[in-house]
Parts: structure tokens; C-alpha cells; sequence
């Protein structure tokens, strides 16, 4: 299965914000190449919000381009064979903590965000994982700081994609 079947077999699954998920899928029925950057269309990214293993804090990216406090996440690349895979790789890769696991039940959210030119939008698959006990975030030459805020911090430093991911972590491990 490639990795774009993977994506659209992910998607027909999320039965969550049901207008948003035909976006993604009529996306990656007119573009083939519709998974990787180059589509200038605009492609799909895999991401996933750190847990700390008390689930007390989230970790946060403060994203180099960008300037934001962000989740971890990012392009998929050839290598990857599921969109889940995708966003574990990028969030050990970005936060530096080996066995992060994913939380059962597929994605949390999807978010749909204009980016620059020459590719228009990012159609991010969001998902969350947990830090295993120990884990020590190490900053990537992606990001210009790494932090862990309390749930109760994000609004105030992160914007609203990544509050409501928060959200729909939290509702998930309850």
C-alpha cells in the first residue's frame, strides 16, 4: 500500500469534521502527488502534539520559519509508509525523545492552513503521542527553543490549531 492509499484509507475513517476530510480526500483524488511538497496545489503533513508521561504538559516547537509556537510536524517524505508513521518520525525528529508512541484511534484532528508560495496549503493529519517516563527533549535545527507548557499555558503562546488540538487530546485521554 502506498502512502497515499494509506492517507485516503485514514481519511475515510475519520468520521470527525466531516467537510474538512472530503477537502482532503478530493485533494488526493485530483493530485496523485498531492502527499509531498513539490504539488504546488498544495500537499498533506503529518504532525503530532507530545504528551509529557504525567499528562500534565504538552511539548511545544517554536518553529524556526515561522516564528510560532507550533506541534511537531511536517512533510511527509518517500520513506514514510503511513500517515501515522509520518508524524511519529517528525515528532521524534523535532523533539529529540525516542519511543514516543501514538494515541490509539487515529488522528485527533485535521487542519487546513495557507502557506507561501510556491506550494498554497498545508493539509495537516494532527495526532498525538506520548513521551515515555525520562524523556528529555533535545532541540532540532528545525526549531529556535523546545518547550513544555502546562494545558492551561497553550492559548496564551500558541494559536488556535494548536488549542484546539490540545482540546481534542485532552478529550481523548480522558
Amino acid at each position: 500500500m502506498s502512502l497515499h492509499d494509506d492517507a485516503v484509507l485514514v481519511l475515510k475513517g475519520y468520521e470527525a469534521q466531516p467537510e474538512l476530510r472530503e477537502v482532503y480526500l478530493d485533494h488526493l483524488a485530483a493530485h496523485p502527488d498531492g502527499m509531498y511538497k513539490p504539488c504546488s496545489a498544495g500537499h498533506l503533513t503529518s504532525s503530532a502534539l507530545v504528551i509529557d508521561p504525567a499528562r500534565e504538559r504538552v511539548l511545544l516547537t517554536l518553529h524556526k520559519k515561522l516564528g510560532m509556537w507550533l506541534q511537531m510536524g511536517g512533510h511527509c517524505e518517500p520513506g514514510d509508509e503511513t500517515v501515522a508513521a509520518a508524524a511519529l518520525r517528525e515528532a521524534m525528529e523535532e523533539s529529540g525523545i525516542p519511543g514516543l508512541t501514538l494515541l490509539p484511534g487515529g488522528p485527533v484532528r485535521l487542519d487546513k492552513h495557507p502557506i507561501p508560495p510556491p506550494c498554497h496549503w498545508h493539509l495537516d493529519v494532527q495526532y498525538a503521542a506520548l513521551a515515555p517516563a525520562g524523556a528529555v527533549a533535545a532541540i532540532s535545527d528545525e526549531s529556535l527553543d523546545l518547550r513544555w507548557f502546562g494545558y492551561d499555558e497553550v492559548a496564551g503562546v500558541a494559536d488556535t490549531s494548536v488549542v484546539r488540538l490540545m482540546e481534542g487530546t485532552l478529550a481523548r485521554l480522558a
